[in-house]
């Protein structure tokens, strides 16, 4: 398989090791019922929503070095309504604050 494109909106590698262990339990909750572990690398799942949030593209129009549409579909859809997305966000953002040397509790005042 030919190497993908690197995007601006892809992962770090520091940021990819701060998220995996998120993705890896909510695989671990949601085992497929055939013991398909999926044929997918969830790094590219995860670049390809990034891309599709930073680009605003339909799903459809995801570029084709990124898994299909319907396995990110599939992906963005469970996260969300499971609460990974939010665990996933809540990770990234904590990681940019304590890089730039925020509180992890910011207030307004």
């Amino acid at each position: 398989m030919a190497e993908r494109q690197s995007y601006p909106s892809h992962l770090s590698d520091e940021a990819w090791e701060l998220i995996r262990p998120v993705i890896t339990a909510s695989k671990g909750q949601h085992r497929s019922v055939s013991g398909h572990e999926g044929r997918y690398e969830m790094r590219g799942i995860v670049n390809a929503i990034l891309y599709q949030a930073r680009v605003g593209c339909q799903w459809r129009y995801l570029p084709r070095d990124f898994p299909p549409y319907t396995a990110v579909c599939y992906y963005f859809g469970r996260w969300r309504d499971d609460g990974t997305g939010q665990a996933i966000h809540d990770l990234l953002r904590w990681q940019v604050g304590e890089s730039r040397g925020r509180h992890e509790d910011p207030s307004a005042i």
